[in-house]
């Protein structure tokens, strides 16, 4: 398993509606296969910045198996338009849990 963590800043004021359409959204990578779980969280200080956590069986299930289908371009179309920069993606494998 590894984890999907991207940095998601949206446009000025448009928090409110990427929170409804992402609720819309988390369906297409929700049955990508190798999809695991997805959080969304929100960051207190900066009202515009979310953290997503996506939990995949393998980095080839996010980066090959959603990325390069087409339900990631339906997910791109919904979403990538709130994003006034490219998001920051990396990938992350377990160590240690308490």
């Amino acid at each position: 398993m590894i984890l999907e963590h991207g940095v998601l800043d949206v446009r000025e004021g448009s928090s409110g509606e990427f929170e409804a359409t992402f609720d819309l959204a988390k369906s297409i990578i929700a049955g990508s296969p190798g999809f695991r779980s997805l959080r969304l969280e929100r960051c207190l200080e900066q009202p515009d910045r979310y953290v997503l956590l996506v939990e995949w069986d393998s980095v080839e299930a996010h980066e090959v198996g959603f990325r390069q289908s087409p339900a990631y371009e339906e997910w791109r179309n919904l979403l990538h338009h709130f994003y006034p920069s490219r998001p920051t993606i990396q990938h992350f494998q377990r160590v240690l849990e308490v």
